[in-house]
């Protein structure tokens, strides 16, 4: 584990967040699948980082009940999987940035997963790749906006990040940057973890 990484772990401890590290996407994902138990209802926020892990399959095939709007082909369908979520046993999501400073940024369209990373589910497991670690809040809003034309291009939007690969602080109706959030210190009411993973992961 290098310093960065240290310093990171020791700043969201001492932010009263659980923090740990795991070198490799394979331990990390077999063990949320151990620690996850198959009775659990299991909330996902949209996260490329939790598909690339495989755990939404993965918990799927084993008969967990999984509520993740991204496994949805209705609008109604996603949006009762949204609202199922946010009160799930468990909740898995990403960040979209990580401060060295122990802070977690992150910008939503909908809101379903920053307002489920800070209330409702019993347990949030907020994993995400070395690649999402920032110095400080100047540097994860920095990281957000030169990533979020990925999502767009993904989601196939109609937005001017999608054609120019740039933000460019849009009034698209599809916008994707409506709700930022930033979790200075652990919401009091939730059991929340971070996991580090020293792999570049998501967007």
């Amino acid at each position: 584990m290098d310093k960065r990484i240290e310093n990171t772990i020791k700043a969201l401890e001492k932010n009263h967040f659980k923090a740990r590290y795991f070198q490799d996407s394979k331990t990390a994902a077999n063990t949320l699948l151990e620690e996850i138990k198959v009775t659990d209802k299991v909330g996902i926020g949209g996260s490329m980082t939790i598909t690339e892990l495989g755990l939404p399959k993965a918990l799927v095939e084993r008969g967990n009940e999984v509520h993740f709007h991204w496994l949805e082909s209705t609008p109604e369908g996603m949006d009762r999987a949204r609202e199922n979520a946010s009160k799930a046993d468990v909740y898995l999501t990403s960040t979209n940035a990580l401060t060295e400073k122990g802070q977690l940024v992150n910008i939503d369209g909908t809101g379903n997963r920053v307002t489920a990373m800070v209330f409702g589910p019993k347990k949030v497991y907020v994993v995400c790749g070395i690649n999402k670690l920032v110095d400080d809040i100047d540097g994860a809003m920095k990281r957000i906006k030169e990533n979020t034309y990925k999502n767009a291009r993904r989601l196939n939007l109609k937005t001017p990040c999608a054609i120019t690969g740039k933000c460019n602080d849009c009034d698209s109706p599809q916008r994707m940057c409506n709700v930022t959030t930033i979790i200075e210190k652990k919401p009091t009411k939730i059991d929340i973890e971070i996991v580090i993973i020293g792999e570049s992961l998501g967007y």
